[in-house]
């Protein structure tokens, strides 16, 4: 897997679904830069299992995450007809009914392989091409990206691990911490608790108190 922390996150147009079902054709990253910070993050599949427990528990969250001016956005390599099928259907029937940050549709699976997150046997071929042997799909990758557009904290689960929605929102309280602060957060650390100057006093200090 890439180590995409620091750089810049790749750029993408796609086509997604938005808030109140509406299809659009040119999705993309840049237009967040500047303007919010961004948890972009992937999902297998379409009418699963774990998928919509996640989708969910990040729609719960949504405006904590807002509070703190971040974007959601889900991406799977589904098409944007079956991201919106799947909206059509009641949370009681294991459907995403109510989710209304944007799904995106990776179709052509570049989003997924740009961010190393793709699963499956794939090579190209001489005219770049991407040629599959059985079926690709995304692992359970979450990228943090900041204003602008560098990636500060990414993580990846496998197909049958579910994500933490809390230790997301956690991650962006501390980086948010360190750029209004300029201090560094320790193990276990969560918005209100002490942080620390990244000196060896600091450390000391903190290490000494706690």
């Amino acid at each position: 897997m890439s180590v995409l922390v620091g750089q810049k996150a790749p750029a993408f147009s796609a086509k997604a679904v938005v808030s109140g079902g509406q299809i659009v054709e040119n999705f993309t990253l840049d237009q967040y830069k500047g303007k919010k910070y961004v948890v972009l993050f992937f999902y297998p599949k379409d009418f699963t299992f774990v998928c919509p427990t996640e989708l969910h528990a990040f729609q719960e969250k949504l405006a904590a995450f807002e509070s703190k001016d971040v974007q959601l956005v889900a991406v799977s390599t589904d098409t944007e007809f079956s991201h919106w099928g799947w909206l059509q259907v009641p949370k009681s029937n294991g459907g995403i009914q109510g989710i209304t940050y944007p799904i995106v549709a990776d179709t052509n699976k570049t989003i997924s392989t740009n961010y190393d997150v793709i699963a499956g046997d794939y090579d190209f071929n001489d005219e770049g091409d991407l040629i599959a042997s059985g079926e690709l799909v995304a692992y359970r990758g979450l990228f943090l990206i900041d204003k602008d557009g560098v990636v500060q904290h990414q993580t990846v689960n496998n197909m049958p691990l579910g994500r933490n929605v809390d230790e997301v929102l956690r991650m962006v309280d501390a980086l948010q911490h360190f750029e209004n602060h300029g201090e560094v957060c320790p193990a276990n650390w969560s918005n209100g608790k002490e942080a620390m100057n990244a000196t060896a006093d600091g450390v000391a200090n903190y290490l000494a108190a706690h």
